[in-house]
């Protein structure tokens, strides 16, 4: 099948087969996918224009959905998480846009670009997954009421998210029997850095707020990955809007995305995510990140070192 706006000829099936194994994979961590999914066009596929970005976010509309409502359902969306990282998120993904095509329409600047991101990611997870590992052996100290309310979150039992505070300046909420509270201007103030670069990379910047999130804040993933998902959908809608809107703006360059390969790829993302977030609770995070850590790092040395 041919597609356009892409120009290039592939077997329908392929997109919605990679789409849903990635999605599945990445949902669990509050991920799309859609960091994955780029590097999959730009190198297998051989789609390299500017449009490949609001094709990317395309994707994140169409498949985002079905994991929220099993977040939302299962009590496990921070509706002040999703606001702070939405106001913070919103005016950099404008601005990385112009960015991307003002600055980056050459494709070998952009797997450059492309590739730091995914290796700056790929490093701080480790660097978690490392640190989380050398501190296991302080489970052993936990208090008998301790693990029996992390036992009960394990189950389900308990799988849900309580507002504690809601506030610009601070937030807090309760999860699995421990109580999380972080600094929501901070937060903002780091969903406007994430929201540049995940406007130049198409992928809405869930791939690197979760990490984050994770990393520096101390957030269990379990609680925060409906909360990115949402955040990573609502700047991946302005973000398609814009591009469309300015492609007449730069009649040389293909801007607006390729909407039949993007509702391909978005169709095998929404079954992928949706399974899982539905499995989630039962997959050790460790596990995830680790899949992840493999999955970043692979396109993140192919783009820097094989240009």
């Amino acid at each position: 099948m041919y597609f356009p706006t892409a120009n290039i000829e592939i077997n329908p099936l392929i997109p919605p087969l990679v789409a849903f194994v990635i999605a599945f994979f990445t949902s669990m961590g509050g991920v799309s996918g859609a960091f994955l999914i780029l590097p999959f066009q730009m190198s297998f596929l051989g789609y390299n224009t500017p449009s490949v970005s609001a094709t990317n976010q395309l994707f994140n509309i169409i498949a985002i959905p079905s994991g929220v409502y099993r977040y939302i359902k299962e009590g496990r969306m921070v509706w002040p998480l999703v606001r702070v990282v939405v106001v913070g998120t919103l005016p950099g993904v404008f601005i990385g846009a112009i960015v991307r095509i003002r600055y980056l329409p050459d494709p070998r600047h952009f797997k450059i670009f492309a590739g730091l991101v995914l290796l700056y990611i790929a490093i701080r997870m480790l660097k978690e997954l490392l640190f989380t590992q050398k501190k296991q052996q302080s489970d052993a100290l936990k208090t008998p009421a301790q693990a029996q309310k992390e036992a009960a979150c394990k189950t389900g039992t308990t799988f849900e998210v309580r507002i504690l505070k809601d506030s610009w300046r601070t937030l807090s909420y309760e999860f699995c029997g421990e109580v999380h509270t972080v600094n929501g201007l901070a937060i903002m103030a780091l969903s406007a850095i994430v929201g540049i670069v995940g406007g130049i990379y198409g992928i809405g910047g869930g791939a690197m707020l979760s990490p984050f999130f994770i990393t520096f804040f101390g957030l269990p993933v379990h609680s925060i990955a409906g909360a990115t998902l949402m955040g990573t959908f609502v700047t991946s809608v302005a973000g398609v809007i814009f591009y469309q809107a300015i492609a007449f703006i730069y009649p040389h360059l293909v801007v607006a995305p390729d909407w039949i390969l993007g509702l391909l790829f978005g169709m095998g993302g929404m079954a992928g995510m949706y399974l899982g977030a539905r499995c989630q609770r039962f997959v050790p995070s460790r596990i995830i990140k680790w899949i992840l850590v493999f999955c970043l790092l692979v396109p993140a040395i192919r783009y820097i070192f094989n240009l």
